[in-house]
């Protein structure tokens, strides 16, 4: 009884993760449209550059870490994909770039990616 308890919930922690993880780029993606919205030195492109480069980091964390069960090539893809955003956060953190529409269509292919 307890055992197939378990299993349940290991089978279960996977999808509760991918939807948490799904959650999270929804709300970067929404942070990010309204900061596009309101142009790139807002009180609102400073706090969704700051969500997403916290998101990120968050992300490139796990991704790095051995235990990750994902493939090693899918890994480092990712791994790109975030250094990326990183990058193209601060850009227009720094005033150099507006480039929000990049990272929403690229938080919107990967949080697709996650159903």
């Amino acid at each position: 009884m307890y055992k197939i308890a378990y299993n349940e919930v290991l089978d279960e922690s996977p999808k509760e993760a991918r939807l948490q993880e799904r959650t999270a780029l929804e709300r970067s993606i929404a942070m990010l449209q309204d900061a596009e919205r309101a142009g790139p030195g807002s009180r609102e492109a400073i706090d969704a550059i700051f969500f997403v480069r916290k998101l990120w980091g968050i992300f490139i964390e796990d991704l790095a870490a051995p235990e990750n069960g994902l493939p090693q090539k899918l890994r480092a893809d990712l791994i790109s994909v975030g250094l990326w955003v990183m990058r193209e956060s601060e850009e227009i953190r720094l005033g150099r770039s507006a480039n929000f529409a990049g990272l929403i269509d690229v938080s919107r292919t990967i949080s697709e990616g996650l159903q």
